[in-house]
């Protein structure tokens, strides 16, 4: 039987529940609790209430959210589109990524690593293959260009 969301309390309760599997931005708690059936006035107080008691935070959520998909191979400029999309701000975002102290060239050369066990390419066309599936990893091309050439830094 599904919860009703319709009182403060109800409201509190499923957020908490979401928080406590992984964090979550405010506007991606606010999506999911409006799919859920609760209504906008109760879910900003309820929101309001956890940033106040420090159980819901934008900066704990770009840092895990940063560094989950550093791990997972992806690079900067994709981690910061998603960011975008999920409604977080640009600015927080560029703070986010320039604290979390990621070596992003080291997190490019890893992703090369996995996927082409180091071995540069030989022809233009595996040249272009590599740099496309970097490209959408999230690199940069200049960085890409650096790797492929072989340029250490």
């Amino acid at each position: 039987m599904p919860v009703v969301l319709d009182n403060p309390l109800a409201v509190r309760r499923t957020a908490m529940d979401l928080l406590a599997r992984r964090e979550h931005g405010r506007v991606e708690l606010t999506r999911k609790l409006r799919q859920r059936g609760a209504s906008a006035e109760l879910i900003e107080a309820a929101l309001d209430r956890l940033a106040e008691e420090g159980l819901l935070s934008e900066a704990r959520y770009l840092e895990s959210f940063i560094s989950h998909r550093a791990r997972s191979g992806y690079g900067p400029q994709r981690i910061r589109e998603e960011l975008t999309q999920r409604g977080l701000a640009r600015a927080e975002v560029e703070q986010a990524l320039r604290d979390s102290g990621i070596d992003w060239v080291e997190q490019l050369r890893a992703a090369w690593q996995r996927k082409y066990a180091g071995k540069l390419p030989e022809d233009a066309r595996e040249r272009a293959q590599q740099g496309r599936f970097l490209s959408y990893r999230g690199f940069s091309h200049e960085l890409i260009g650096r790797l492929l050439r072989g340029i250490d830094d």
